[in-house]
This record gives structure tokens, C-alpha cells and sequence, in this order.
């Protein structure tokens, strides 16, 4: 049994062996031909791209439901995972996002491919004098050398993925055999794994290492210097908020510094306006919004995009979320009233129910990313209105109609005719410089508030071209701040795994995932449509949710002793 259970953890631990992604440590010849040289070269290659496979996409993230359905913006039509978070009947046997396997894959994948980057042997072209041959030389030592920075890039990104759902983590980053003394690896606490994944960031973003840019379209989509400091960004502004920084939710849990970190707040939150800013004006770099908000994650090379998941041309996500009553159309992830709520009037101020106008033409002069996100009653799709009415072509009584009275339109392809099986370009966006704004505004006001960069990067993007949302006012109070902040974030991010994550770490998701999803009722009459905002499913949410716990067939692991989340 022993023996059945080191084998069921190296199983968790380990990469799956395929073709194009196996195991670099094999011995080399000492003397190789050229052509050899050059196999070997083009294996080792194939294996650095296969890095790149386990990064969040964001399309597919619960089946075939995205994040956004286990959490306040949408329900997703066909329950499965989503349904199973949201009813809080997920734990350490079974979770839904349980991707404990996966990143421990990812990250053996780097360790194996770290070890075994500097056996290929380039002899052949280093000891041929020729001026072509040792272009060659250098040029592929100049690769190898970057490969292996955007392979300790994937790492860290690997271990931000698994510390954000689980806390503290094994920072693994040899290779694991079957001799392996499994009772020696712990959990590292919090802040080591934070100063893991923020070092790295340094390491391969400093002058000499990850390049700002890519010179050919074929790389992009590769790590940059931007998407590790990126990445330390993220890292450091979930290091200095609260949920890091307050353990006495977990009161009597023996080991806080697997949940928590220690140290002056101030200079947390200094540390991570200091490294969004430092994104933000990095030299060389072209990051900048586009005027466009509808082409997000529809291309790869927009200039707003820092690191995107490259992926294949499909239409999955078309066929996935394509409105009921559209042919093929199965209408999976429907956004909810709670976020349609927040998107602002034109004129910046609040929508309200209890405003007659408002809720006689709830979509009319609202924010114009409402429109480009969300598929409302009336709107446009392709040569048709949509009708979310009762009895309407789109809406209430429709098998598998939404249930919201929406349907998804951020990332969706419009134009595909799915009936020809037409396919295009999806790029889920892993890191843009949307986010570092507002990163480096929310950081900003928590420890120099009144600050006038607040105010400017709060609103750059919101005031984007073919936006024109008005500024965030520079004389708001903190807290007023710190609310425009987070629903800036809500609306500019929707969609794009932020929302669960930012509402853990400020520790408001007891509150905001635990209030009931919301949809519309709309009902014809004579001359019109009446609007009533409606429950459509009761919520759950508890403290011990704050963090997944550990899954427990990892605990049963022969060796392994460590201790769970707290309250699981």
C-alpha cells in the first residue's frame, strides 16, 4: 500500500508523457551531426512550447462554463460545476476547479525541461569556423537561454494559479522520482511562495532576460518582460490586501502562515503600486488601450494585451453561448442582473430600480461596455432582435432559454455562420494593461490617498475611445475611491476571472456571493415592456471558502502530513 499510494502522488506530480512533451534527461551522444544537432534542437523546442499548454483558458474554465457562472455574474444554463460551487456543496473530495494535478503537471513539465535545456549539444555548429554556422550557434544559444526564462515565468504564473485558490503550497522545483522522501516536503507558507513567485519575476525581467518584445507575429503569445512584471503585480496587490493580511477569519487555525502573510500593510500596498507603475512606464513596451472594447480576447496581437492563451481557431465558445433560437446556439453562460446593475448611466451616476426611467428603459444610456458585453432584450444579433420576453423567440419559455433574461456577448465571434462550421480567433487574455491601471490606482489610494494618480489611471479605462465614460472625481473620499475602484474593476474586467478572486481578497465575497443571483422579468403589453428585476437562484458562500482546501486524496498521500485549509 505504501508503495500504491508514492505512486498515486508521482502520478499527481507528473507530466503525462506524450510525443511532442517528453522526458529531456536522456542521455546525449558527445558527437552529433549537424542534422542531429538539429533534431535535438527542434525536440527541446517542441518541449518549451508545450509549456505554454496548461495556462488558464479562461473559454473552457468549468466544463464548458467559464468562472464568471460560479460566481455573481452569470448562471450557466446547464448547472454541472458552476451549479455545484454555487450551491456550496463542493469539498475536499469533490471541487469543481480542483486543478491541484494540473499546475503540479505544468510545473514538473518546467522542472523536467529546466534540467535538460542544457544537454543539447550544439558542437556541431560551435566547432564548425564557417560565419553561417556560427550565426547559427549563437543564435540558438541566444533561444535556449530565453526559453528557459519563459519557462521559469510559466512556473511562478503556475504557482500564483495554485496559491490563490489554495494558500500556501509545496514549492517543488526539482524533479520528484520514485525515491523521493515524501514526509520532507511541506506546505511553504504564504509568504514564501509570494517571494517565490515575485523573485522569479525579477529574475527573468531584469535588462538581458525576457525581451520586451517579439520581432515576428509567430511569437506572440510567448512570455515578455511584460508578462512577469505583470505577474508580480497581480501577486503583490493580492499580497497586501486584506484576505492576506487578516487571519483572524480562521480564528484557532494552528497555522496562519499558510493563509497569511506578516508585515507593515503600507509598504505592501507601496510595493504593489510601485510595480504596476513600473509596467506601466516601462521603456520599449507599446501597451495601450485600444478603441475598441468588443475585440478583446478576438485577437492575439492587439497592443492592450500583455500575454494572451493562444489558441487554435474554433467556435466552441460560439456554439457554447451562442443565443437560444439561433440554430446550433446552446445559450451556456447568461449574466446576471447583479452585474448589469453596477454598469453606470452615461453620465457616470448609479442605475436604480426604484427610478422610474431607469427601470422603464433599463438599457437605455448606460455605460457603453454594457452593450458590448451583454446581449439585452432588444439587442442586435446578427440580423435579428433578440426577444428575452416572456413567450419570446430568445427568452422564457424556450427550452434552455436563459434564465436572466441575458445572454453572454463579450468574446463572442458574431460573424461565424456555425451551420458552415466557420471558426476564428480566440485569445483568452491572461494579463492587459486594463488591469495594470487599475491595479496601480487601487494600491495608490490605499496608502496615499488623494493622490491625483488615482483619479487618472481609475479612468483611463472607462474614457478609452468609443467608451467616453466621464473621470472618476480626484475629491472622493477614500472609501468613495476604493468603491469606484472595485466597480471599475467589475465592469472593465467582466468576464475574465477577476471578479472571484478580487471579492475573496477583499473579503466581501461572504456578502456579494452569498446574495441571491438576480435576472429580469420582462412581460409585453400593448405598446411596450414592463422590466422587474427577479431572483433566480438562492447563493452560498463561507468563510472557509476564502481558500479551496487541499484536495484529499493529496492528504491521504503516504509521507504526507500536512494540514488542511482552515474550517474544511
Amino acid at each position: 500500500m505504501k508503495m500504491k499510494n508514492k505512486l498515486y502522488f508521482l502520478s499527481a506530480l507528473a507530466i503525462v508523457l506524450l510525443t511532442s512533451c517528453g522526458d529531456l534527461t536522456r542521455d546525449m551522444e558527445p558527437y552529433l551531426t549537424q542534422q542531429q544537432v538539429s533534431s535535438q534542437y527542434n525536440y527541446l523546442k517542441s518541449q518549451q512550447v508545450c509549456l505554454y499548454a496548461d495556462m488558464n483558458d479562461g473559454f473552457l474554465a468549468l466544463g464548458n462554463a467559464m468562472m464568471a457562472s460560479a460566481g455573481d455574474e452569470a448562471e450557466y444554463t446547464y448547472k454541472g460545476g458552476a451549479q455545484t460551487i454555487n450551491s456550496g456543496s463542493w469539498n475536499a473530495f469533490t471541487n469543481p476547479d480542483d486543478v491541484w494535478d494540473k499546475y503540479y503537471k505544468a510545473i514538473r513539465k518546467v522542472n523536467v525541461f529546466l534540467a535538460g535545456s542544457d544537454s543539447v549539444n550544439l558542437d556541431a555548429y560551435k566547432n564548425d569556423p564557417s560565419t553561417s554556422a556560427q550565426a547559427v550557434y549563437q543564435t540558438r544559444l541566444a533561444e535556449i537561454k530565453n526559453w528557459k526564462y519563459e519557462a521559469r515565468f510559466l512556473r511562478a504564473y503556475y504557482y500564483f494559479e495554485l496559491v490563490k485558490r489554495y494558500g500556501g503550497v509545496p514549492l517543488i522545483n526539482n524533479i520528484l522520482n520514485l525515491n523521493t522522501d515524501f514526509s520532507k516536503i511541506n506546505r511553504n507558507t504564504l509568504d514564501e511562495c509570494i517571494s517565490f513567485i515575485t523573485s522569479e519575476c525579477d529574475s527573468v525581467s531584469k535588462d538581458g532576460a525576457l525581451p520586451v518584445t517579439y520581432p515576428l507575429d509567430v511569437d506572440l503569445g510567448r512570455a515578455t518582460k511584460g508578462a512577469a512584471m505583470a505577474l508580480k503585480s497581480r501577486m503583490l496587490l493580492y499580497a497586501a490586501s486584506d484576505l492576506f493580511n487578516t487571519p483572524s477569519w480562521a480564528t484557532g487555525y494552528s497555522n496562519p502562515e499558510l493563509i497569511s502573510v506578516i508585515g507593515d500593510r503600507t509598504e505592501k500596498w507601496k510595493a504593489a503600486a510601485k510595480a504596476a507603475k513600473d509596467l506601466i512606464d516601462l521603456v520599449g513596451s507599446t501597451y495601450t488601450l485600444i478603441s475598441n472594447y468588443g475585440l478583446i480576447g478576438k485577437t492575439y496581437n492587439d497592443p492592450e494585451l500583455i500575454l494572451v492563451r493562444r489558441n487554435t481557431a474554433y467556435n466552441t465558445y460560439e456554439t457554447n453561448n451562442y443565443p437560444i433560437g439561433y440554430v446550433v446556439g446552446k445559450g451556456g453562460v447568461t449574466p446576471s442582473q447583479n452585474l448589469v446593475d453596477d454598469y453606470e448611466m452615461k453620465d457616470g451616476t448609479k442605475f436604480e430600480w426604484n427610478n422610474p426611467s431607469h427601470k422603464a428603459s433599463p438599457y437605455n444610456n448606460r455605460d457603453p461596455r454594457l452593450a458590448l458585453s451583454v446581449y439585452y432584450h432588444q439587442s442586435k444579433f446578427k440580423t435579428i432582435y433578440l426577444d428575452m420576453s416572456q413567450g419570446g423567440a430568445n427568452g422564457y419559455g424556450i427550452a434552455n432559454a436563459t434564465t436572466t433574461g441575458y445572454y453572454i456577448k463579450k468574446f463572442i465571434d458574431e460573424t461565424l455562420d456555425l451551420t458552415l462550421g466557420r471558426t476564428s480567433v480566440h485569445s483568452w487574455p491572461v494579463f492587459r494593461i486594463s488591469e495594470i491601471y487599475l491595479n496601480y490606482a487601487e494600491a495608490l489610494n490605499e496608502y496615499d490617498p488623494g493622490n491625483t494618480d488615482i483619479s487618472l489611471y481609475a479612468s483611463k479605462t472607462r474614457q478609452r475611445s468609443g467608451i467616453g465614460m466621464p473621470a472618476i472625481p480626484s475629491t472622493l473620499s477614500q472609501s468613495d475611491m476604493r468603491a469606484k475602484i472595485r466597480n471599475e474593476r467589475r465592469i472593465e474586467l467582466a468576464f475574465e476571472d477577476h471578479r472571484l478572486w478580487d471579492v475573496r481578497r477583499w473579503m466581501t465575497a461572504p456578502v456579494v456571493l452569498s446574495t441571491p443571483l438576480y435576472g429580469v422579468k420582462i412581460t409585453p403589453t400593448e405598446f411596450d415592456y414592463t422590466y422587474e428585476k427577479v431572483i433566480v437562484e438562492q447563493r452560498v458562500f463561507e468563510p472557509k471558502m476564502y481558500f479551496y482546501p487541499i484536495p484529499q486524496r493529496v492528504l491521504y498521500t503516504n509521507g504526507v502530513n500536512w494540514p488542511q485549509n482552515p474550517l474544511w
